[in-house]
């Protein structure tokens, strides 16, 4: 078998496999045995085969990227200090103010997001891309809660199985946008201060700065990590940068909002 060869088993084999726990409601853990990831090379081939499977069950189309793990709030919450990205399906976006029901994840969490649309193909420039580069890029920014699932992990241990949380599309279950509004301004994309409330109680802030320095920034990461990969961003992609406070767990019953005071805010009520 070639090395190819192996590699596309393997990527196909641990996607079925990830298909069949969340079928089953199993909790997160570590793909292990024959299923071990060895790099984050072989996360993403196993993560693209898993995409490719929910995109032939599901019937729909991707919508844009998820990037995770882009502050330090949660790089110190799951114990790993790069950023990883993910896919968005377009049958998990959702409308501002809609309810999602709680006990369809295994664990749902909520984190508090700024995500932009690409205006236009990103083109072949030769350099890497930066967060001021990219942004003339872009058409506009939203706040954003993205809805996600951690299946039960045991954070603890998260650090040894961040490779499967890389195959296994970054936990994301969909976005939430609010009103769209320009970002052309790069500082004030750092300057801009975001709030979570729950049932109207804080719950946590945080600055664009906090987001590797700049939201702009971690697209322009994404950017550079698609093209390592031969891929790049398109026209209408949505891209979410990661959250701006800590995760949070809502339960049925509460209301969540994410507060961008110059942007707008975004709502989401748990049932």
């Amino acid at each position: 078998m070639t090395t190819d060869t192996a590699q596309r088993h393997l990527s196909e084999t641990a996607a079925k496999e990830l298909l069949r726990q969340h079928a089953t409601g199993e909790p997160f853990s570590a793909l292990g045995g024959s299923l071990a990831l060895a790099s984050t090379e072989a996360a993403y081939h196993a993560q693209d085969a898993y995409v490719a499977l929910l995109l032939r069950q599901r019937k729909t189309t991707l919508a844009g990227y998820k990037i995770a793990l882009t502050t330090p709030a949660m790089r110190e919450m799951v114990g790993f200090h790069d950023s990883v990205s993910g896919r968005l399906f377009s049958d998990q976006l959702q409308q501002a103010g809609q309810a999602i029901s709680g006990a369809a994840y295994g664990r749902l969490i909520i984190e508090f997001e700024i995500a932009f649309r690409m205006a236009r193909d990103l083109p072949t420039i030769g350099t890497p891309w930066t967060g001021a580069s990219i942004l003339e890029h872009v058409a506009c920014a939203y706040p954003a809660l993205e809805i996600a699932d951690d299946r039960r992990a045991d954070y603890a241990a998260l650090k040894t199985s961040i490779l499967t949380l890389v195959a296994d599309n970054a936990w994301n279950q969909g976005l939430v946008l609010g009103p769209a509004c320009a970002c052309g301004d790069f500082q004030a994309l750092a300057d801009i201060q975001g709030i979570a409330r729950i049932d109207g109680q804080e719950v946590g802030r945080g600055f664009g700065r906090d987001v590797l320095g700049n939201p702009a920034a971690a697209l322009a990461w994404l950017a550079n990590s698609l093209a390592d990969r031969r891929l790049s961003l398109r026209a209408g992609d949505l891209v979410t940068t990661g959250s701006l406070v800590k995760s949070q767990f809502p339960v049925a019953g509460q209301r969540v909002e994410f507060l961008l005071p110059s942007f707008g805010s975004v709502e989401l009520s748990i049932t």
